[in-house]
């Protein structure tokens, strides 16, 4: 069973920090973001909150797929694969998703590294990002009751030359062919409804994508059970 024991940071403080102040190179309209402050008889660090969280096998995909993204998410999970890989790494996914070769690569990682990957969706999960979300580990992909899921086929585009337009349609088609095998062999459903059902925006429910085989579980908040995902068998 699972459970959401929030990780034991042992911090002082958490609280919003110019990242100017302390990585110039990450100033932008973006570079306000908390920070875990912590204390020690040396003084106080700061870590950004992402930085810290995947201390306790945290990793967050919470923006489109795309190279950069699916750089970073690789570059965590084979750090975290090589430092325990006996112990399960948690993903977090709120994407509209993005990058069929990003996401692919980031699926590939997924399937490869050693640990156990338990997939968490909050706020919505699109696309590649319902892909990624049911490629975690059978019986660990999980979704917060109010989130929204959508699988659909993958959009692309071509101009230029017939010759061009036919190699770009001819790609699209064996993407799709390749995610609707493996959303049909991670779900359980047969193919043909697969093929059906991504023709279009196909929504779900959490609890509809539960029944659907996307994920396993929904998380719920219980009185005799308090603590909501605690990864690590």
């Amino acid at each position: 069973m699972y459970s959401s024991s929030a990780p034991n940071f042992s911090i002082h403080s958490i609280r919003p920090v110019d990242l100017a102040a302390i990585a110039p190179h990450a100033a932008g309209p973006t570079s306000m973001i908390p920070m875990v402050v912590e204390q020690s008889g040396r003084g106080e660090r700061a870590f950004d909150i992402y930085s810290r969280l995947l201390r306790e096998r945290i990793i967050f995909l919470g923006t489109p797929v795309t190279d950069e993204v699916a750089d970073s998410i690789v570059a965590q999970l084979l750090y975290l694969d090589a430092e325990e890989p006996e112990k399960d790494i948690q993903l977090y996914i709120n994407s509209p998703g993005g990058s069929v070769t990003a996401g692919m690569a980031i699926y590939d990682t997924m399937q490869q590294v050693r640990p156990d990957i338990v997939t968490i969706c909050y706020g919505l999960a699109a696309s590649m990002g319902a892909f990624l979300l049911s490629g975690g580990t059978k019986g660990k992909r999980m979704s917060l009751p109010s989130s929204r899921i959508m699988i659909h086929q993958p959009l692309g585009g071509a101009q230029g030359q017939a010759v061009d337009i036919e190699i770009q349609a001819k790609e699209i088609l064996y993407h799709k062919s390749t995610l609707n095998h493996l959303l049909a062999q991670h779900t359980g459903q047969p193919l043909e409804r697969i093929e059906a059902d991504t023709e279009r925006d196909f929504f779900m429910s959490a609890e509809e994508a539960k029944n659907y085989g996307l994920i396993d579980q929904v998380i719920t908040r219980t009185p005799d059970a308090p603590e909501l995902v605690t990864a690590n068998r």
